[in-house]
């Protein structure tokens, strides 16, 4: 017994639990006094985008208020693969930060592999906001409501076409899902980026685009674009005079509902403390009347979470998404 203790003491298993008891006292020590230098707040895309105004107003309220600069770094590429894999192998102690959507929930269906788990490799702060879709056609369009749409799908469906961004998009998929509740099977066309879909309306190319009510309000308030239906559950703010989808009353989508959001998250292993601090602030920064004000004029809708709260939308996307890919026979990449 005396030399199994003295194993234990001196051999590979002591050594690792004193590896974990010190790793555990310096996170630790990290949470009493964090932040101790500046945070970065990774985005798995290029400048410009909505994520990327929504990260830097983000950043530029917490930097005030957390007396540590939080910097963006846009890291685009591999469908933000590179950008999520960076972040889970960071070390846990709440200075790198990933912004997430809803497309980080249901990658999994879209790829035959991650170098990550969706849900287990971060630790959930917050949400920052929700946002939805609109159905547009182009200013000279005959189409007025989605009774028209779908009364055209029906009676030509060879010259009806929807144009989304690419394929696996979550402005594909509600595309998809919108469709394919209505009893319809059209061609879906897939563009690179939402002024492709939006030369392609104004050319009617297409006669239905489905894009972010970010991507293209400012399109339908200069006139260029109508709106049609929005794929929210009421009326969106923004566009009151706008009906949404379950409003048309057409057979099968009373319940169409479609929406997409950002949140914020960290390394698996990060400290409760420093979660919780993490949390607070954004909540604080989500609440400022002129952060609020912004993401409105975005079309977003402002929402902080608890993370529990955070980790049951992500587990909902991922099957109701999931659901959606393998029923429009998506190949995974």
């Amino acid at each position: 017994m005396q030399g199994l203790q003295r194993l234990f003491r001196t051999g590979p298993m002591w050594r690792a639990l004193l590896g974990i008891f010190c790793l555990v006292g310096a996170l630790a020590a990290h949470a009493q006094g964090y932040p101790s230098k500046p945070i970065r707040l990774v985005i798995g895309f290029g400048p410009g985008g909505l994520g990327d105004i929504v990260a830097r107003a983000l950043a530029l309220k917490m930097t005030e208020s957390m007396g540590q600069s939080v910097l963006v770094e846009n890291m685009p590429g591999a469908g933000g693969i590179t950008a999520a894999s960076t972040v889970a192998r960071a070390v846990p102690d709440g200075h790198t930060l990933l912004l997430v959507s809803g497309q980080n929930a249901f990658s999994p269906s879209l790829f035959k592999s991650l170098p990550y788990d969706p849900v287990n490799s971060f630790s959930m702060i917050s949400t920052l906001g929700t946002f939805h879709y609109l159905v547009v056609v182009d200013k000279d369009s005959p189409l007025k409501t989605l009774r028209d749409v779908v009364a055209l799908a029906q009676r030509d469906p060879a010259h009806f076409n929807v144009g989304t961004i690419n394929i696996g998009s979550a402005q594909n998929l509600s595309a998809q899902l919108l469709f394919s509740m209505a009893k319809l099977d059209v061609p879906i066309v897939p563009f690179k980026s939402t002024g492709d879909v939006i030369t392609a309306l104004r050319g009617q190319s297409i006669q239905v685009g489905v894009e972010t009510t970010t991507g293209v309000i400012g399109q339908v308030k200069g006139g260029a674009l109508r709106a049609i239906a929005a794929s929210s559950p009421k009326r969106l703010a923004i566009l009151p005079d706008i009906p949404t989808v379950a409003e048309s009353g057409l057979p099968g989508l009373a319940t169409y509902e479609a929406d997409s959001w950002n949140g914020i998250v960290a390394p698996a292993g990060t400290p409760h403390e420093v979660v919780m601090r993490l949390n607070r602030e954004i909540a604080k920064a989500i609440g400022a009347p002129d952060l609020r004000q912004r993401l409105q004029a975005l079309g977003i809708e402002p929402g902080f979470s608890t993370p529990e709260e955070m980790k049951q939308v992500f587990i909902r996307d991922g099957l109701k998404w999931g659901a959606v890919i393998r029923q429009a026979n998506i190949d995974k990449q």
